[in-house]
């Protein structure tokens, strides 16, 4: 496969991070932008690790995954496709959107992630 025909793949990358990490993220993607650099990233950081594992619970990848492959019209559309109950969607939903994982336009619901990466720092990061 030539490089031409490569397309890029949309990667969202889920931290745990605190509210400084976040901050460096966005300055350092504020002044490569400012250098003329397309900068084109996803990134949802977490406060702690629970919150993290919550959000990526396997329901809520398996939605994500739904989502990304059919797309969907809406929450109660999305709940009969994946033979799941209306209120557990709809609150899996919600925490998605809140995390950046799952988009909405109007009222139809998107992925356009190929791929989420997660990572746990063992370590501070510098």
């Amino acid at each position: 496969m030539s490089k031409a025909s490569k397309t890029t793949r949309q990667t969202a990358q889920v931290h745990v991070g605190s509210l400084q990490d976040m901050g460096k993220r966005f300055v350092s993607a504020w002044r490569r932008a400012e250098q003329g650099e397309q900068v084109s990233e996803t990134h949802a950081t977490f406060l702690d690790l629970e919150t993290m594992l919550a959000t990526l619970s396997p329901r809520r990848l398996e939605l994500l995954k739904y989502v990304r492959q059919h797309g969907a019209t809406n929450t109660r559309e999305l709940a009969a496709a994946i033979g799941r109950d209306y209120k557990n969607v709809h609150q899996d939903v919600a925490a998605l959107e809140t995390s950046g994982l799952l988009l909405r336009d109007g009222r139809k619901l998107s992925a356009p992630w190929d791929e989420v990466q997660a990572s746990v720092a063992l370590a501070p990061v510098a």
